[in-house]
């Protein structure tokens, strides 16, 4: 799914020529009003996704409860796209869409994977590999402990949105979509599930990518800052008289 601007992007967006936050800015956008209704989405999701392989229920019923996660899925990723055009376009690039966006991304593909890779909410003869759901996070865990440390070494938040995040997310978010649609797709295509392999591992060989990109470009950050408070120390330093 696509990325939302950085704090820092928001916050600038948000910002006007005075440099305090604009009133409209303040208010709660369409954008935010739709990421906020497909992280409530996730709810029906996760049900439908457990019932699935429930054996209470008839197998006409269980393939009915994959059709609706689908359904919500496919809503989900297509509202993700819209409400990030939306918020450009009608320059309503907010600080709280700039934290809800990546929170419902990561709401998301977590639960699917976690679904995806359980006895209860797998489907038949496509199962997720435990190891590509460890990776996967893996990394968002890693991150969030990460953009603490950076947090209290700097005082400042620190996210990016870079172009392997992005890649990233639309690998697992099109790796989630390819399983839930395998049975129908590997009637016709009986190498399906081939492709999906290729499609999960590629997608956690781009969280290990992620993380080393993060790692690096985060120390730089924390060097950088350290140089430019040592530079203003510098400056500041009261000169001795004699």
């Amino acid at each position: 799914m696509s990325c939302a601007l950085t704090v820092d992007e928001a916050f600038s967006e948000a910002r006007g020529t005075a440099g305090v936050i604009k009133e409209d800015y303040m208010e709660l956008s369409w954008a935010n009003r739709l990421t906020i209704i497909r992280i409530l989405l996730i709810i029906p999701f996760v049900s439908c996704m457990l019932k699935i392989n429930d054996a209470a229920l008839s197998e006409s019923m269980r393939d009915v409860m994959r059709y609706i996660a689908i359904l919500i899925f496919f809503t989900m990723w297509f509202s993700d796209v819209f409400d990030g055009y939306l918020a450009r376009r009608k320059k309503q690039v907010t600080i709280l869409g700039g934290f809800l966006d990546p929170v419902a991304d990561k709401l998301l593909i977590t639960s699917a994977c976690l679904l995806l890779a359980s006895r209860r909410g797998y489907v038949d003869g496509f199962l997720l590999p435990p190891t590509v759901v460890v990776l996967i996070i893996g990394k968002d865990l890693f991150l969030l402990i990460a953009f603490v440390i950076f947090y209290f070494v700097t005082w400042q938040f620190y996210l990016t949105t870079e172009r392997l995040s992005k890649i990233g997310v639309g690998l697992q978010s099109s790796m989630v979509a390819g399983i839930l649609i395998a049975p129908e797709v590997s009637a016709f295509l009986p190498g399906w599930i081939w492709f999906l392999r290729v499609l999960w591992w590629s997608a956690a060989g781009m969280a290990i990518l992620a993380i080393l990109d993060y790692i690096r470009k985060g120390i730089r950050y924390i060097e950088e800052y350290e140089q430019t408070n040592a530079s203003r120390q510098v400056r500041v330093k009261p000169r001795t008289k004699f």
